[in-house]
């Protein structure tokens, strides 16, 4: 099903997918857009620890609603983490529920480019919802929602957004067909994501392996990552900046998103401008 953008695909899944009488859990660091649907759905929600498979576990084993969803993103936003996914979908057995994961960080760089459910063999589970968005590894417009006919056939009367919004533009349609087309004919773009994610991390410091696009760079105050990042974008590096409310005090950060097509010399030129903004930052 395409939707308007990757922000109203997943109001239209988790909204259509519960409702009063309804249990949803959802991870503390989930994007904004799974959080608003959550609130708009009037189910009652239960927000989790980051990555916490116990407390999942615990909200699903203790709840009366016959119905329950469980919401995460696959490839968390703010740090690029992985969510622990199989273990998420085993307890979703467990207790009868079903598993909703925003793959808009994953498509394109884990699975060879068909995502985090893909890798972990669970694409096209009957238990399972897959949303994304066009926009990011794609670089179109839109939304998609994928699961068991079942759950489409439901969500086609169900999904307000899909029903009551402006469909998508032909011309993004095709972009993102024509982007699906460059990710199977050249297999070699995820992996080169991932080493040049690798590459980020190591000029800024950061020990942690990626297992995603996006490097996160903890500087602490809002004023530093703020000033660190405007001072990149000054020197012909763009990054991103996220500050509280986005991720909790103390923790504002600068996020590099690799791409594939990263060259020598815009890595080298990345290097030069990372280490000097960095040095300056961390004082």
């Amino acid at each position: 099903m395409l939707f308007s953008s990757g922000y109203t695909a997943n109001l239209g899944a988790v909204v259509g997918l519960s409702g009063p009488g309804s249990l949803l859990v959802s991870d503390a660091r989930s994007h904004a857009s799974l959080v608003d649907a959550c609130r708009l759905s009037r189910a009652r929600v239960v927000v989790t620890p980051h990555r916490d498979v116990d407390a999942v576990d615990a909200a699903l084993r203790s709840r009366d609603e016959q119905r329950a969803v469980v919401v995460t993103d696959s490839v968390f936003s703010a740090d690029g983490s992985l969510a622990p996914v199989r273990e998420l979908l085993e307890v979703c057995r467990r207790h009868g529920a079903l598993l909703l994961v925003d793959e808009a960080h994953g498509l394109g760089v884990r699975g060879g480019g068909r995502g985090l459910l893909y890798e972990l063999g669970l694409a096209g589970a009957p238990d399972v919802v897959m949303t994304t968005t066009l926009s990011k590894a794609l670089g179109s417009q839109g939304g998609v929602v994928l699961g068991p006919t079942p759950v489409r056939a439901h969500l086609i009367d169900a999904a307000r957004p899909f029903i009551f919004d402006t469909g998508l533009a032909p011309a993004a349609v095709g972009a993102a067909r024509a982007a699906l087309r460059v990710l199977q004919a050249e297999p070699w773009r995820p992996q080169a994501v991932l080493n040049h994610a690798g590459e980020l991390a190591r000029m800024c410091g950061v020990a942690a392996v990626p297992d995603s696009a996006m490097v996160s760079v903890i500087l602490g105050e809002p004023e530093s990552a703020v000033a660190a990042a405007a001072a990149c974008l000054d020197a012909g590096v763009k990054v991103g900046c996220f500050r509280p409310p986005t991720v909790p005090a103390g923790t504002s950060r600068l996020r590099l998103t690799a791409r594939a097509s990263l060259n020598a010399g815009e890595l080298e030129l990345a290097r030069r401008v990372l280490t000097d903004v960095l040095a300056v930052a961390r004082r």
